[in-house]
């Protein structure tokens, strides 16, 4: 059996804390065995390979999260990339050409999909393994786990079976029905409907038949080369609709979807993460605060309040839900990402009256780690060491570089860095036209770029 993690997400509904590089699974607010904070992709890895399925398990996701996903669980975990975001369907078939092509895989092996981030016990993946036998058993063309409710919510999809269903175990389904009112879920419940948790499976050699059918190509490298001209449509409709045979397993176990922050609330670590103050009479109110500068929340209640230098939030809880509608059209780069090297956050942006732009960014390299190296053809860049001892390589010698140190970055100046020392500095960018793709990258292993100055000698900046 495979596992094929779903990694993705616009990062709106958790704003100002998500963005598109940092979604809802790599915010560290819940609390691991070990006291530590740690996030959602973080806790389900874990998970994951305590039930022995690490070996089996490839995490789908964009390239926008790449390094955020080997920052948080580490560079061993096989991922595949998405070119381009463009709903599920494309993700999977990717991803299930990749075992076909690259890894070999029979077309009798089950593959079995489920998101990145489910708030679950350990018994969940337990019965995630369950799905293989029931798929055989069935010879259904997929298999889905569903959860079994726990109050009538108009929040979710049911998964409705046909004629009774008997013990625990799987049953065929009739129909869907997305997000029915209380009083249509609590006639669901009654018939032993399941809330649909986006957990299925099939055999490789049924998905490899659609995309044969559908004229697409089951070699990895091919379809990544024209993974643009797929249509971006979900699973669901493209696959799961439009299936003859359909079987669901019940999972009755412990289940959270947390996907908005009065969900996410509820499993926080704790009421208040970052500097300020939150006082004893603010009940079931929460803050998070990611600047280095006090919010103070004082005498509410039932509020959460999320600081970032993506912007602020102050919602009810109650209304937060809705936080993806009102700030649905906003299109603003992040102002704070993680990278495999450390992280980076936008201190000031301007954009003048002849075009030019000047963008200050606070970089933060961890001790041993690197940049790429590499070159800019739109902006210049002036770097000033504020903390720790790097190893700077410019053009054509390493130097060394200290705290109080300023290094001129004119355009198209190779360049890269590593923290000998954990180090910070400011960069300020100037040019038109500064955007993330005016980059090119020539070496990304620090041997390589020392190799290649071999012969000179480090020298400090004075």
């Amino acid at each position: 059996m495979k596992l094929v993690l779903l990694s993705g997400g616009s990062g709106k509904r958790l704003w100002p804390l998500s963005n598109d590089t940092r979604s809802k699974q790599f915010l560290k607010v819940l609390e691991g065995k070990d006291g530590s904070k740690e996030s959602m992709v973080q806790r389900v890895w874990s998970q994951i390979q305590s039930v022995g399925l690490g070996e089996s398990t490839v995490i789908a996701t964009s390239k926008l999260q790449r390094d955020m996903i080997q920052s948080q669980v580490g560079m061993d975990v096989p991922l595949i990339i998405e070119p381009e975001r463009r709903d599920t369907f494309p993700a999977i078939a990717l991803a299930a050409s990749y075992l076909y092509s690259e890894e070999n895989a029979s077309e009798d092996e089950i593959v079995v999909v489920l998101p990145v981030d489910p708030y679950v016990e350990d018994g969940f993946f337990e019965r995630v393994k369950d799905l293989e036998e029931a798929l055989k058993e069935s010879d259904a063309e997929l298999a889905l786990m569903g959860v079994t409710p726990t109050y009538p919510s108009s929040k979710y999809g049911y998964i409705v079976p046909k004629g009774t269903v008997e013990g625990n175990a799987h049953f065929t389904v009739d129909r869907f029905t997305e997000k029915p009112t209380e009083d249509a879920a609590i006639q669901l419940i009654q018939q032993r409907a399941l809330w649909n948790c986006g957990v299925f499976a099939f055999k490789l050699g049924y998905l490899m038949k659609i995309l044969i059918e559908k004229n697409l190509p089951l070699s990895f490298t091919d379809l990544h080369n024209t993974y643009e001209t797929l249509p971006k449509i979900s699973f669901d409709y493209e696959v799961v609709e439009k299936a003859g045979h359909i079987v669901a397993l019940p999972y009755d176990g412990y289940w959270k979807d947390l996907g908005t922050w009065n969900t996410l609330t509820e499993e926080m670590a704790t009421s208040q993460i970052g500097k300020g103050v939150l006082t004893d009479d603010s009940t079931n109110s929460h803050l998070v605060n990611e600047l280095d500068i006090p919010v103070t929340v004082l005498g509410v209640k039932d509020i959460v309040v999320a600081a970032s230098p993506d912007g602020i939030l102050v919602a009810d809880k109650a209304s937060s839900p809705k936080i993806k509608e009102v700030i649905g059209d906003w299109n603003y780069p992040p102002m704070y990402e993680e990278r495999l090297w450390g992280w980076s956050r936008v201190l000031d942006y301007a954009k003048y009256e002849d075009g030019t732009e000047m963008v200050t960014k606070r970089i933060h390299i961890a001790e041993g780690k690197n940049s790429t190296y590499h070159y800019h053809n739109l902006r210049d860049e002036v770097w000033t060491i504020v903390r720790g001892e790097g190893e700077l390589a410019l053009d054509d010698h390493l130097t060394r570089v200290k705290a109080g140190d300023i290094i001129h970055l004119p355009a198209g100046k190779k360049h890269g860095i590593r923290a000998l020392r954990e180090l910070e500095f400011i960069e300020v960018q100037t040019g038109s036209g500064i955007s993330e793709q005016d980059f090119v990258r020539l070496l990304f292993k620090w041997d390589d770029v020392v190799k290649q100055f071999q012969g000179s000698r480090p020298k400090v900046i004075s």
